[in-house]
């Protein structure tokens, strides 16, 4: 069939659909049934139709961009960007590009008012946010974009009354599953490097998950296995230090990232402890680093790929006005030569 200029009219009509439905076809939407979606894929490509999309955007003043915010968890001190969601960075970008977004990556201070530009501003239809540091400031600004209407998905946990939609790990599993595997392999005094903090509620419920596995086993947290520490560079080092420093007996680290844990392991090595012999060491994320470092390092996977097309398929559904819900993605105990039996 030759249809001259052919617009998504024609297409709606030919597939016996709505316009609506065409758009979100034609972006490839999931919103839209596999069938549906290949039926109109076929009528646009036999019309030979093209989607102008700076028309499209000026019909329903939407820009067909998300807004990717990465947040600089160093107020500027350091030019490093968490490993983990520098890994989703090409997930995120090939997941809205297959439903028709464009991906545009911003770096905020988390002391700025990031949030008042991005209520002001058409640049974006929504925003993915990932890291936020200390939650009790980052709430307001997610309450006042609430405010604002704005649209907008949290890679963090699901916390309630919590403005937004958010998709997060299971972390207090995630802070289990480790310690109970120390457990399993004989070792008994477990320490944890990391906050406990609720100013950091993701990190914080892999310390509950600490807790819950070590009182399982009979055995109460330890005050003086607990040190404080960032993913900032040299802060896992320094954490070991502060450990040997207090003349605790120790037989396991269990750091709530992988960044603190790859650095403990340096530091126990130039101490002259051995990884896994004297010291079994258990991360969080499973960044692409750590199957690489010596020894490779047993840790607790949040699936990254699985975790950017989660966040996308939520946006793309606030974006174009379908019910979404806040989950929690299951973690996996990835087992590596960091972490042996004694």
């Amino acid at each position: 069939m030759k249809v001259d200029n052919p617009t998504s009219r024609d297409i709606a009509e030919l597939a016996g659909v709505s316009q609506a439905t065409v758009s979100r076809a034609l972006r490839n939407s999931p919103l839209v049934r596999d069938e549906t979606r290949e039926r109109v894929q076929k009528i646009a490509r036999d019309l030979n139709y093209f989607v102008n999309r700076s028309a499209a955007r000026l019909r329903t003043q939407q820009s067909n961009t998300i807004a990717l915010l990465l947040f600089d968890e160093t107020e500027g001190e350091d030019a490093q960007i968490n490993p983990f969601f520098l890994s989703m960075l090409g997930y995120i970008s090939r997941a809205a590009s297959g439903l028709g977004y464009d991906v545009l990556v911003s770096i905020q201070q988390l002391s700025d008012d990031w949030h008042i530009e991005y209520q002001a501003s058409n640049r974006a239809d929504g925003l993915i946010l990932l890291g936020y540091g200390d939650y009790t400031s980052y709430r307001e600004k997610l309450a006042a974009l609430a405010e604002a209407n704005t649209r907008f998905t949290i890679w963090g946990p699901k916390i309630g009354g919590e403005p937004g939609h958010s998709l997060g790990c299971d972390n207090v599993d995630g802070g289990y599953q480790a310690t109970r595997h120390l457990l399993e392999n004989g070792r008994q005094r477990i320490a944890l490097l990391g906050t406990t903090s609720q100013r950091s509620p993701e990190l914080a419920a892999r310390y509950d998950g600490y807790c819950k596995a070590l009182r399982e086993a009979g055995i109460e947290p330890d005050e003086q296995l607990i040190v404080d520490a960032s993913s900032a560079d040299g802060e896992g080092y320094r954490a070991i230090l502060e450990l040997l420093e207090r003349g605790v007996e120790f037989d396991a680290v269990f750091a709530v990232t992988d960044v603190i844990a790859i650095d403990a392991m340096r530091a126990l090595e130039d101490n002259g402890l051995s990884v896994p012999r004297d010291v079994a060491v258990v991360g969080f994320d499973d960044v692409p680093l750590a199957a690489y470092v010596t020894p490779p390092l047993t840790t607790v996977r949040q699936d990254i790929r699985q975790a950017a097309e989660g966040l996308v398929r939520g946006i793309v559904g606030l974006i174009e006005g379908e019910p979404v819900e806040s989950s929690l993605m299951a973690p996996k105990l990835v087992v590596r030569a960091s972490c042996g039996a004694l």
